[in-house]
């Protein structure tokens, strides 16, 4: 059977076939020989889409949200594309895909592209491959990309670093979540939406936001608070407008091309770890790497000496 050409298929999902797409994006997730190529020839082609990551704690309503923001975008007549980063399967690694099911009313819609996306255990609910899947829909033609993740506390700052514009969903009552959190949401947040802004507390969480934005927000970007009720499609409209005014914020500051350049870079640092390691393993036969894991498991040797046992082969 004829082993599909990477570069080709990427051709063909930038001349507009979904199909082709959606099997490239199936060889980023896989990882290997056939990511790489893909991620070369992709890298000379994207450049013109612009982020968008969508993240909050689990239970916020994100996918609602975003199926909303993505009617009113199409509303507009702008294609977008969506990764929804879904937790792993226990059973088979893959993506639940209940991002895709909830967003269905947009399956038959050519202007837009959903993806699952699988996180395979990674800890900042963002797979590691979802950078490169932006970059291949963004080759492929998408001025917008949406990247919804899976809600897992603290460690979704990392959601920052993948997106120009990063939105911090949260829900009515969420003041001591908001105090537990700030640390990292008050950070990475460049939009707040309180969604299912029709219950009651609403308004209060807007308050107790604004009021930690007064003592915190430091820059020339102050975060706006939206509110929304994402089953209604009610403060899409308004979401939309404070992504686009982040947006020209960032392009008119040069911020945009600063964080650009710091996610590249971190790209890099994390492309160069992964291959020391693959290296590293592929230099020790399975046994050995059992047998130190082992040891440390037990007690009987400690990991900084087993760091240095496993990475040894690499200065040989």
């Amino acid at each position: 059977m004829r082993v599909p050409n990477p570069e080709e298929l990427l051709r063909q999902a930038c001349e507009g076939h979904r199909g082709a797409l959606a099997k490239v994006l199936s060889m980023v997730e896989r990882g290997g020989e056939a990511a790489h190529r893909v991620g070369k020839a992709a890298f000379e082609l994207a450049g013109d889409a612009y982020t968008v990551g969508i993240t909050g704690a689990p239970g916020a309503g994100k996918s609602t949200l975003t199926s909303s923001l993505v009617g009113h975008v199409r509303g507009t007549g702008t294609r977008l594309a969506v990764l929804a980063i879904d937790p792993s399967s226990p059973y088979t690694g893959g993506a639940i895909l209940g991002d895709r099911v909830r967003m269905g009313q947009h399956s038959l819609d050519e202007g837009v592209f959903i993806r699952s996306m699988a996180t395979r255990g990674h800890l900042g609910g963002l797979a590691v491959a979802a950078p490169e899947a932006a970059r291949v829909l963004d080759a492929a033609g998408f001025p917008w990309v949406l990247i919804e993740t899976v809600g897992v506390g603290q460690v979704e700052v990392e959601v920052a670093g993948a997106a120009d514009t990063t939105v911090v969903v949260v829900n009515p009552g969420w003041g001591d979540e908001v105090q537990a959190n700030k640390a990292g949401l008050m950070e990475i947040a460049d939009v707040f939406v309180v969604n299912k802004s029709d219950w009651e507390g609403a308004a209060q969480t807007v308050k107790d936001l604004e009021s930690m934005l007064n003592l915190t927000t430091q820059g020339r970007w102050r975060p706006p608070v939206i509110r929304a009720v994402g089953t209604t499609g009610e403060g899409a409209a308004d979401l939309w407008a404070a992504v686009a005014a982040h947006r020209s914020h960032m392009e008119r500051t040069g911020e945009l091309e600063q964080r650009r350049s710091r996610r590249l870079r971190d790209e890099l640092d994390l492309i160069v770890a992964r291959r020391l390691r693959a290296k590293a393993e592929s230099l020790l036969e399975e046994s050995d790497r059992v047998a130190v894991g082992r040891a440390v498991e037990a007690g009987r040797l400690d990991p900084w000496s087993a760091a240095d046992t496993l990475l040894a082969p690499l200065d040989a």
